[in-house]
């Protein structure tokens, strides 16, 4: 075979080869090619074969934001209101009650006896003291002025002229505790019964600025209740108070997007706060690679639960959902900065077409180059 078809069959064999080239991410087309039959369109279609294919736009937005979220685990509720009344009594707590009288012949008193000192009594678990002449009587749940007016009004059927002393200290059940997640863990008394979720994590040293996105967490009974603590500190009616037995951690937030292609980093990322938008995912990631990129290929790989899927529109057509991004254009850009990122999603930043087409000339370069070298060797 003559030299001079040397850059031919060279040529040949690099197009040949250029679909196997090495590539870090893939092109649009390539990934939102669907196996679906013919007239099929992933696009259009009320419930696609494989896959679903969403633009991102103004008019698409109030669409996507109507769909059920995805699965994310276990979820927790927030308790509602403040919590218990101020300076209430609880079980544990002990009592210290004094009866005053003036009659000279009573049945709490001996004669010339003004004051009867009752022993201490521990509140039972039922909220409720045994009082001599009186019987069990429920003093949980009420505040010290409200146990002291209750007992006095039934001492007075008793004696006509009691008057009722109360002095309560609280115990274990008036305590709470921060397991983990601060700089001083530890059990805390709350002894004005007044003590919020802020005021607790303020007395435990406060959360380290490490943990990412901090979630407070509140065990009250066999009940788990959770938030995140920008929430909290932003509404104030969300900063409950505290009960007795409550044992309070801080932890990071688990939820988190992955990131692969053309981008600036290709990572695990956790959620920095509680809304993450496209624009900021991109912003997380380092942004594009601004040599491989297409600005035009941005896709957000979602998978719903198979329950969500709908036809008409009210939610995903499919539970694989990829969602496309065209920053190119202003509606891209100001729609990615409204889209909400969901827990799981990939962000998969295209490569560019042109970087391709890009290598194939340079390849050919090569070639012709090497192709002239033989011919100058044969000759």
């Amino acid at each position: 075979m003559r030299p001079k078809f040397l850059p031919l069959i060279a040529v040949a064999v690099v197009l040949a080869g250029c679909s196997a080239a090495p590539r870090g991410s893939g092109l649009q087309s390539e990934v939102l090619q669907s196996r679906t039959a013919a007239g099929q369109s992933a696009v259009d279609d009320a419930l696609p074969q494989d896959f679903a294919v969403e633009p991102i736009t103004r008019e698409s937005l109030g669409r996507y934001a109507n769909w059920p979220a995805r699965s994310q685990g276990r979820s927790y509720g927030w308790p509602k209101g403040q919590g218990g009344k101020p300076n209430q009594i609880r079980p544990g707590d002990v009592i210290t009650i004094s009866v005053w009288v003036s009659e000279d012949n009573s049945l709490l008193t001996a004669p010339n006896q003004r004051v009867a000192e009752m022993p201490e009594m521990t509140v039972s678990p039922t909220g409720q003291l045994f009082l001599p002449y009186i019987g069990q009587m429920q003093v949980a749940g009420q505040s010290q002025e409200e146990a002291r007016a209750a007992i006095e009004a039934a001492y007075v059927k008793v004696t006509p002229s009691a008057q009722v002393q109360l002095r309560s200290v609280e115990g274990r059940q008036s305590s709470a505790s921060v397991v983990s997640g601060v700089a001083k863990p530890g059990s805390y008394p709350l002894t004005d019964s007044g003590v919020t979720v802020l005021d607790i994590l303020a007395l435990s040293g406060g959360v380290p600025q490490t943990v990412i996105n901090p979630q407070v967490r509140v065990q009250r009974g066999d009940t788990t209740y959770g938030i995140s603590l920008d929430r909290v500190m932003k509404d104030t009616a969300l900063n409950i108070r505290l009960q007795g037995g409550d044992r309070v951690f801080v932890e990071a937030d688990e939820n988190y997007f992955l990131s692969l292609g053309a981008s600036g980093t290709q990572a695990q990322h956790y959620f920095p706060q509680d809304r993450v938008s496209a624009l900021d995912a991109l912003s997380i990631i380092g942004g594009l690679a601004e040599a491989r990129a297409d600005a035009k290929g941005i896709l957000i790989l979602r998978s719903y639960d198979p329950e969500s899927v709908r036809a008409d529109g009210s939610g995903p057509r499919h539970a694989r959902t990829i969602f496309t991004i065209d920053l190119t254009s202003a509606d891209g850009l100001f729609s990615a900065g409204e889209f909400r990122i969901q827990p799981g999603d990939l962000i998969y930043v295209t490569e560019s077409p042109l970087l391709t087409s890009r290598n194939v000339l340079t390849l050919i370069g090569s070639v012709f180059g090497l192709a002239v070298q033989a011919n100058r060797l044969g000759n």
